[in-house]
């Protein structure tokens, strides 16, 4: 069940690479307490959607740079995403939910289908969490190429 806006944002332990994150490193939501947090939830490095998602934030870093922390999501392992940032260029960080623990907190751990065909997967969505560690904004089933712009928008 996805957390409601107005409520605390679930806390995690991650490890993270990427972005100011030279190294594997462990964050905790915790210590991004009176920031801004986006956390982008995505399906799977290096996939067509992801991609042009992922490099639409690239494109146009410098204007959401310094407006918020963001952060892409994942339950790809750290080397899956350091592969990903070094071939796409990616300038943020990027989580590594493998235990599922992040993706199930906040209820995008979903059934999914394709071609007939069900599955669990990470469904495509933003999480802008408030100075006050309190869920502003979800955006739900994002289309990958508009993602960027409904973004800037909520963080203007």
């Amino acid at each position: 069940m996805k957390p409601e806006i107005g409520s605390q944002a679930p806390a995690f332990l991650a490890p993270v690479i990427g972005g100011a994150y030279k190294q594997e490193t462990q964050i905790r939501l915790s210590e991004f307490a009176g920031q801004r947090v986006v956390l982008v939830f995505y399906p799977k490095d290096n996939t067509p959607g992801c991609t042009t998602q992922g490099c639409g934030m690239r494109d146009d870093w410098s204007q959401l740079d310094g407006k918020a922390q963001v952060f892409g999501v994942s339950i790809d392992s750290i080397k899956s995403h350091v592969k990903f940032i070094e071939k796409q260029q990616l300038p943020y960080p990027l989580i590594s939910d493998e235990q599922k623990r992040i993706v199930e907190a906040y209820g995008v751990w979903v059934e999914k289908q394709m071609y007939g065909k069900k599955y669990m997967g990470t469904e495509r969505s933003t999480f802008v969490i408030g100075v006050d560690g309190k869920i502003e904004v979800i955006l739900e089933k994002v289309k990958p190429a508009k993602h960027l712009e409904q973004l800037l928008e909520l963080l203007a």
